[in-house]
């Protein structure tokens, strides 16, 4: 079904100038702490755990991809997981000495896009099939290939690449690899996002002035982009299902906007530069933190302080608010919630 494409080397990378440094979350109150699932655990807890069971069917019935990290430098390694919204059911996708990036689902939760980088090498866009637990190399062009997202129908791929010296956003035909490069400007646009209709889609952009993005709407048939106000440092956009809301990364903060009327709920520092992410039903977001310490009870039983990376879900009615451990207490990353 897939089909790589190949083009002439460049060596750019793909950046977004002027990272902040962010502070490392201390605590998250009010949370309550699920255990740490084994690989495989079976899936039973899914509609009765009391942290899940309020949830739309969608959401608590569906995956999480994330990626956690370990070590340092050369010597890193980056774990793909997928786990179901009350921390069960782990499961292991990828894994590589060295980085992935930026895991998203297709519509219907079947497939997972997302980049992995090697040591002395480019990022690389791959798509797991979670059906046949495949992965196929579906853009392998120099330069850095990031942020994919599929289209609504499955067929096409959204994604950012330095093919062409500059980062800009590409579109490509699943079926035969056919891309067109719908960005040209000198500035940097990348983090694309299909909106659900599939006639638009969100991006990052620092063209008005480099090192401090900002978010636009782009409209495939007039070719053009609009800015979506944010007030500051805005990056790594994502749609709700029914257009309504965006998650993305609002200065330090993970947060949500009601596009309508502009309001912004500011969800946590996350302390990793890292956005929210919108369940299928856009009732809850989910996000990643950095060495938290939260102490909770789940079913009666005491799970005590534990350190790491924790996954972040939180309900946007404000009704309920959880961390899912991770898996061997490393850094965790990307996660984005699926069917």
């Amino acid at each position: 079904m897939f089909k790589t494409i190949m083009s002439k080397p460049t060596t750019n990378d793909i950046t977004i100038k002027g990272a902040m440094t962010i502070a490392i979350l201390a605590a998250l109150t009010g949370c309550q702490t699920l255990p740490s699932a084994e690989t495989k655990k079976p899936t039973s807890t899914v509609d009765s755990n009391p942290l899940t069971a309020a949830m739309p069917a969608v959401d608590r019935q569906g995956h999480i991809a994330y990626v956690e990290e370990q070590g340092l430098g050369s010597a890193k390694v980056s774990t793909l997981y997928s786990i179901r919204p009350d921390g069960s059911d782990r499961q292991l996708i990828d894994q590589i000495t060295g980085y992935i990036y930026a895991p998203a689902w297709s519509a219907d939760g079947q497939l997972l896009a997302y980049s992995k980088q090697a040591p002395r090498e480019h990022p690389k866009i791959y798509i797991y099939d979670k059906s046949s637990k495949t992965r196929n190399l579906v853009v392998n062009v120099e330069g850095s290939n990031m942020s994919a997202s599929f289209s609504p129908d499955g067929q096409h791929l959204l994604y950012s690449s330095t093919v062409g010296g500059n980062a800009d956003i590409y579109e490509m035909r699943l079926s035969d690899g056919n891309t067109r490069q719908l960005t040209t400007l000198l500035s940097t646009e990348v983090q694309p996002s299909y909106a659900a209709d599939g006639k638009s889609f969100v991006y990052t952009s620092d063209k008005v002035r480099a090192g401090r993005p900002s978010i636009y709407r782009y409209t495939f048939t007039t070719g053009n982009a609009t800015l979506i106000p944010t007030g500051g440092y805005a990056a790594s956009p994502q749609l709700s299902a029914d257009g309504q809301r965006m998650a993305y990364l609002n200065g330090r903060k993970a947060a949500v906007m009601t596009l309508a009327t502009g309001q912004v709920t500011n969800l946590a520092e996350t302390g990793l530069d890292e956005p929210a992410r919108l369940s299928p039903s856009g009732s809850y977001a989910v996000y990643p933190t950095r060495h938290s310490q939260i102490s909770g009870q789940v079913g009666g039983q005491s799970l005590g302080s534990q350190k790491g990376g924790d996954l972040v879900i939180d309900s946007l009615s404000g009704n309920t608010s959880y961390a899912i451990n991770s898996q061997n207490g490393g850094i965790v990353r990307s996660p984005a919630w699926g069917r």
